[in-house]
């Protein structure tokens, strides 16, 4: 059976890139464009894993990430944080607000999925 995929991402490109990487590496994939409507997917659908965006247009990854931890959307699934907020200090932002781990955009087509594999536990 295909592990789940909910990618919360509000760019159209990254959305499709990180969809395509998914999808061909035999993953199913939800979508969603904001962050309410991710937080409300991830409860409803318990993905096996979130890839998520930090700079999101209602609320930021961060808090999406807090929510999801705190709701009875299982609070283990692993959440990995894809963005370009890199600043210094931010990586163990992140990890505190819930994310299992955090791959930096723009991402490395070559790498990612190995990186993703990583993250969720999955031999690569």
């Amino acid at each position: 059976m295909s592990k789940t995929v909910l990618i919360i991402e509000d760019n159209d490109d990254n959305m499709e890139l990180i969809s395509f990487i998914m999808k061909k590496n035999g993953y199913l994939v939800l979508k969603a464009m904001r962050g309410e409507q991710g937080v409300a997917m991830a409860i409803e659908h318990r993905p096996d894993f979130i890839i998520l965006d930090i700079q999101l247009p209602d609320i930021d990854g961060l808090e999406v990430a807090r929510r999801i931890r705190a709701s009875e959307a299982n609070g283990r699934i692993p959440i990995i944080a894809m963005t370009s907020f890199a600043m210094l200090g931010d990586r163990e932002l992140l990890l505190t607000a819930g994310c299992n781990a955090y791959i930096e955009k723009p991402i490395d087509v070559s790498l990612v999925i190995q990186q993703i594999r990583e993250a969720i536990g999955e031999s690569v």
